[in-house]
């Protein structure tokens, strides 16, 4: 029998989950074990999953699970450097140039493990079949809207935390914004056509915001693009990838600017195609931006789990894209997952 054993996230600020107790009931109807921790920060408690016919496991005691469980969580296991000898499904973020991703790719080249990586399920096409993009670009332009606020009282943006649903996100930005007494700022989101693209313009727009839109075809020379520097915020929503255009590069720290908020939601400072490369780190939720320059100032927000910030909306999202293909699990050699793992295998030969 299958057994999927969905982990608690150990991450700081990470309350996602992508499956909801619906889901797993579907599972478990279509014969398949289910396993769910216990945690403490899950934005889904626990009682619907066992309500759902799930057993619950104790927070944390995946490396203790049977070795044909397929472990199944969100985001990056902690960096503690043990042997990997399960199956995982998560965002590894080890196959586009990382140099932290590496160290994971040994552990499972350690452990005998395999990495079903999130961002690798993909159909025939090559279109991922799940992501999180729409809330990732919502909440990243959110954030970088609050660093433009707080930039106009003379201030670098304070912490931010979990909102219970994008209402009471939009209603905290709002004030922020009116707060300045000044008009609405002006911003361009580069890949506006795609899902984060998509999330960052709406939001922009239920901020009374209409955002210059860029895709491929506004991007295609390759640059410069002095028409970035132009608006107030520059939200990014290109992933790191070759051939990617640098949007902003160093030289403009000094260079005449309209420019002072960057919101790199796609958030790849560690990958050598890093279309941003003004800043070298992620941000953190208690420090939600980096200050790159001064007189005029220029902040980058790149958080990296932007998702998080509406755990509710963005998981039950994800978790109904994801399903189906859950449902599939009996065969990980055929479609999105044999794709997938034919992805970590052609990266564990680079090794």
């Amino acid at each position: 029998m299958t057994h999927l054993w969905v982990r608690a996230e150990q991450r700081p600020n990470e309350e996602r989950v992508a499956l909801t107790p619906h889901g797993a009931a579907k599972l478990i109807a279509q014969g398949i074990r289910v396993t769910v921790e216990e945690s403490h920060v899950r934005a889904i408690p626990v009682d619907g999953y066992r309500d759902a016919g799930c057993t619950i496991a104790a927070e944390n005691s995946w490396p203790g699970a049977a070795g044909d469980a397929i472990i199944f969580g969100v985001k990056e296991l902690p960096e503690d450097g043990t042997p990997l000898p399960h199956r995982h499904i998560l965002f590894g973020h080890a196959f586009k140039g990382q140099h932290s991703g590496r160290a994971l790719l040994e552990r499972f080249r350690a452990g005998g493990g395999t990495l079903y990586d999130l961002e690798y399920l993909v159909d025939e096409d090559g279109r991922r079949v799940a992501a999180f993009g729409y809330w990732a670009g919502y909440a990243g332009a959110a954030v970088s809207l609050k660093c433009w606020a707080a930039q106009q009282k003379g201030r670098i943006c304070g912490p931010v935390s979990t909102y219970a649903g994008k209402d009471a996100l939009l209603a905290d930005l709002a004030r922020d914004l009116d707060g300045t007494g000044k008009s609405r700022p002006t911003a361009i989101v580069i890949g506006a056509l795609g899902r984060v693209g998509t999330g960052a313009s709406d939001l922009c727009t239920a901020m009374g915001i209409a955002p210059t839109r860029w895709d491929m075809a506004e991007t295609a020379h390759g640059g410069p693009f002095p028409e970035i520097l132009a608006h107030d915020l520059f939200i990014n929503c290109i992933f790191a990838r070759p051939g990617t255009p640098v949007f902003v590069p160093r030289d403009v720290l000094t260079a005449p600017r309209q420019l002072t908020v960057i919101g790199d939601v796609a958030c790849d400072p560690d990958s050598d195609y890093n279309p941003v490369p003004v800043y070298d780190r992620a941000t953190s939720w208690t420090a939600p931006v980096l200050r790159v320059h001064d007189a005029p100032p220029l902040d980058v927000m790149a958080i990296d789990n932007l998702p998080s910030l509406l755990p509710v909306e963005s998981s039950e999202d994800f978790a109904a894209q994801l399903l189906p293909h859950l449902l599939q699990l009996g065969d990980l050699n055929a479609g999105v997952w044999g794709r997938a793992r034919a992805t970590f295998d052609n990266h564990m030969k680079d090794l």
